[in-house]
């Protein structure tokens, strides 16, 4: 694994952010017999599973390399979107002319320094939540700051320290990966552990890879003043999404500015003093050079698998896939499991919380909880958002399972009218003339707090029928997952029913 880079400025936020996560005078523990549980890696998984063994009565000790919180915290989450709020602040500001006729000041910008600011901010205050101490003091775990490596199938060394432990979580996360461009790693680039120490924004940002953070960090780049060119090699952007809810967003990317190209490939990258050459290959062969002055490389993520002492401790990996883990989250060696990026094809904080669970309930008492049986939404946090839970209708065809899909544009629904935010759809999926939900596309300013009805649904065996029972305020933009309900509604109402009410009707006359 590869160190953190330095965090930059060292302002008074930076400084309280490591004070917390990482303090300079820490002294770690000295280990004392052998420990219920060892959990390497503080990131979401890790932190969660030393919590919740320590708070059922497990000895814990939890090991961390970098900075307690992991990339949620420090890289990821908060900060992204800290900024990516302050973007949307922006871009309200511009469309208030049409909606209040409330006109910006001519040559108004935002100010990009005071918005990295407010990012270090924010992500200083709730590292406190993270905080060594606290899960020291409060928490009872006992915290150890160093590399974690297997000396054996019960032990872990740390800063010259053995732990010896019954049983351990690997929670090490994962990191971004670097594509081999000639000439990349000398003109510089930067990754999401990268990104949020710019104090000043960059005139002219180039974003490779077109998934969740690239679509999200260059829509809020454009936002607060960058000119932004997206290079990705897929045939449309988020690849993993549904293709509706791809072209809805790539139109709405390039209304505001954001130049993409796609199914190209970056040949090399030249330095040229304080700018950057991208040599791309277009799609018809030929190629055009592109100028910028930070690159944001946003491509996949590799898990944190080196140095671990993995085959001392009989743990199978691959070096791009991860630990290789069962059902149960457990790895080839039974005491030990793991959780999080580093063994899950779900990469999200959520995914993590929850595996943590799974992991330490296995770990510590029986051996029963699944990771197959979660049912897990996403949300790539653009504007508007995409999110989506269960199966998209591409898993369905492919298994030979035939659905019926019930779509309802936000142009339709009324308070996305009223907000100005009629770009999007819900979509909803259920099986084929029976009423269970499988799966839901969901694009809308906040489709992200939307999904959560349907992964409801879906994990409590819910059906539409439910869904058109339960009241919605009025006037929300999530009256347009009730819409798709009543789509599904009418559909029972086929005309051999419609014939047989009217029957009734008439007889009641």
């Amino acid at each position: 694994m590869s160190e953190l880079p330095a965090l930059h400025p060292m302002d008074e936020h930076n400084q309280k952010l490591v004070q917390n996560v990482h303090p300079s005078d820490w002294v770690n523990p000295e280990p004392s017999g052998r420990y219920n549980l060892v959990v390497i890696g503080a990131g979401s998984a890790g932190l969660i599973s030393a919590a919740l063994a320590a708070g059922l009565g497990a000895k814990v000790a939890l090991i961390e390399r970098h900075h307690l919180g992991g990339d949620c915290l420090n890289v990821g989450c908060v900060p992204s979107k800290g900024l990516i709020r302050a973007s949307r602040l922006v871009a309200e500001a511009r469309r208030a002319a049409d909606v209040l006729g409330l006109r910006v000041a001519a040559g108004a910008e935002p100010d990009f320094a005071a918005a990295m600011q407010r990012v270090r901010r924010i992500r200083a205050q709730i590292s406190a939540e993270d905080a060594a101490a606290r899960y020291r003091d409060e928490l009872g775990v006992e915290v150890h700051l160093g590399n974690a490596r297997f000396t054996s199938r019960d032990a872990v060394e740390v800063g010259g320290r053995s732990l010896r432990f019954r049983r351990a979580i690997i929670a090490a996360g994962a990191r971004p990966i670097a594509l081999p461009i000639e000439g990349l790693e000398a003109a510089g680039f930067r990754t999401n552990e990268t990104l949020f120490n710019l104090t000043q924004r960059p005139r002219r940002l180039g974003v490779i890879g077109a998934g969740p953070i690239g679509c999200e960090l260059a829509q809020a780049f454009r936002r607060l003043g960058s000119e932004v060119v997206m290079l990705h090699a897929d045939s449309h952007i988020l690849p993993r999404e549904d293709s509706d809810a791809a072209q809805l967003l790539h139109a709405q990317l390039e209304r505001e500015g954001v130049r993409i190209l796609g199914a190209v490939k970056v040949a090399k990258v030249d330095a040229r003093g304080s700018e950057k050459a991208l040599r791309v290959i277009l799609p018809d062969g030929g190629a055009e050079e592109i100028l910028v002055d930070e690159i944001l490389l946003a491509v996949g993520r590799a898990p944190n698998v080196e140095g671990l002492g993995l085959e001392v401790a009989g743990v199978a990996y691959d070096a791009k896939r991860g630990i290789r883990v069962n059902d149960y989250l457990q790895t080839t060696q039974r005491r030990i499991y793991a959780a999080g990026d580093i063994c899950m094809r779900w990469k999200f904080t959520h995914a993590a919380d929850a595996a943590a669970k799974i992991a330490v309930t296995n770990a510590l008492f029986l051996r029963t909880q699944k990771l197959s049986s979660l049912v897990m939404p996403w949300c790539t946090y653009t504007d508007p958002e995409v999110a989506h839970v269960g199966m998209f209708a591409r898993d369905a065809q492919a298994a030979g399972i035939e659905l019926d899909t019930f779509h309802v544009p936000l142009r339709e629904v009324n308070r996305a009218v009223t907000d100005g935010e009629e770009a999007g759809f819900v979509k909803i999926h259920a099986l084929k003339g029976r009423d269970r939900i499988v799966g839901a596309t969901i694009v809308a300013a906040h489709a992200g707090e939307m999904i959560s009805e349907v992964t409801l649904a879906i994990a409590n065996k819910l059906g539409l029928r439910a869904v058109l029972k339960t009241i919605h305020p009025y006037p929300t933009q999530a009256e347009g997952i009730k819409r798709a309900a009543g789509l599904y509604a009418r559909q029972q109402l086929t005309p051999r029913v419609k014939r047989w009410l009217e029957r009734w009707m008439a007889l009641r006359r």
